[in-house]
């Protein structure tokens, strides 16, 4: 059982949310928070697997709030919600931890779907989304002149499928690009996980632009 909890101002999207949640034979609601603050304290107490997360909320805002679970001990994935077209803090969310995202408009099965992949472990949900969020979001930030990160230590192999995480690939695409199995695939992904310190794929995503792998499309 995937156990989730719901953070968001409005009632009426938790409600939503958790009668979509309660339909769902694997699914449970952990618990309910109608701030940043009230959610921090709801995954100490109940350590769901995944939160959903709005950005905008009273008394600490969604970034804040994922900086601080995913800085504590055995930390839940964190799916943010986005209205897409006037979110500007995507890029902000994503570096302080957030797995992927939860567009508000979207179909309800893609939301049970991306809750789904995210407590799999599997952090890029919808590849086309979250690049898609990135460009439109980073795109007004000046590209690196230069690698704001090392990029010591990695093979120019893994080099090469850093660059097309970066790019929104999955493991299947990597594998026929660079003309490799996909099981080889994933253990180059698994291997810049540790080599990188990387919490899950969207952080390679942003890893990979700070080096200047990739920029944003114009």
């Amino acid at each position: 059982m995937i156990r989730v909890l719901l953070a968001d101002d409005q009632p009426l999207i938790r409600s939503g949310l958790r009668v979509l949640i309660a339909d769902a034979a694997d699914l449970s609601v952990a618990g309910e928070a109608g701030t940043g603050a009230e959610a921090v304290r709801l995954v100490r107490e109940h350590r769901p697997d995944v939160v959903v997360m709005d950005i905008r909320m009273p008394v600490m805002d969604g970034i804040e709030a994922t900086r601080q679970i995913a800085a504590g001990p055995a930390a839940p994935h964190v799916l943010m919600l986005t209205t897409f077209d006037d979110d500007e803090y995507v890029y902000a969310a994503l570096r302080a931890g957030a797995s992927g995202f939860l567009v508000k408009d979207m179909a309800l099965d893609d939301i049970l779907g991306a809750i789904r992949v995210v407590a799999a472990g599997d952090a890029l949900i919808a590849p086309r989304v979250t690049r898609r969020l990135i460009e439109q979001f980073v795109e007004h930030r000046p590209a690196p002149a230069q690698a704001t990160r090392p990029v010591h230590g990695i093979t120019e192999r893994e080099r090469e499928v850093l660059t097309l995480v970066g790019r929104g690939r999955s493991n299947g695409e990597i594998a026929t690009d660079l003309h490799i199995s996909a099981a080889t695939a994933k253990a180059h992904v698994a291997r810049l996980f540790t080599k990188l310190d990387a919490r899950d794929r969207v952080h390679l995503v942003i890893i990979a632009y700070e080096m200047g792998l990739v920029s944003p499309a114009r």
